[in-house]
């Protein structure tokens, strides 16, 4: 599948519209529920602080998948992204309040590839902190 976004009107610098990701205690009990991914981690404040977590801390994949949602959105196809890639840097800290925690992404187009694709480098962070490193996604446009 192709995105809908033209590979000859994009240029290398190009800005895609912002996110900005709520996460809440009950976002990753649900998450953990769709996943199967249970670790106490993400959901006992009393244990993750005993490993030495600040706090209850949000999945990495989950993370993942919300900075990609930028792309995706931008794209107007899931389909168009071809190839993602992400380190993770600082975990995504969900307190236990009403607020939680908000994950807010960034993404340009970094550069022009070959066969209508283009590379799209990704920053999210949240509270401040830098929570993925090196996102990159690779893109096929039409």
């Amino acid at each position: 599948m192709t995105a809908k976004i033209g590979y000859d009107e994009v240029e290398v610098g190009t800005e895609l519209p912002p996110g900005t990701f709520p996460v809440t205690r009950d976002t990753l009990v649900r998450y953990a529920g769709a996943s199967g991914d249970f670790n106490p981690i993400h959901f006992n404040e009393r244990f993750a602080k005993e490993v030495g977590l600040p706090d209850v801390i949000a999945h990495g994949m989950f993370t993942m998948a919300e900075a990609v949602r930028v792309v995706t959105d931008w794209a107007g196809d899931p389909g168009a992204v071809v190839e993602y890639g992400v380190r993770f840097t600082k975990p995504v800290v969900v307190p236990n309040d009403d607020k939680g925690a908000v994950v807010e992404v960034t993404a340009k187009v970094a550069e022009k590839l070959g066969d209508r694709q283009v590379r799209v480098d990704i920053a999210a962070s949240s509270a401040g902190q830098k929570v993925l490193g090196l996102a990159r996604a690779v893109v096929r446009l039409a």
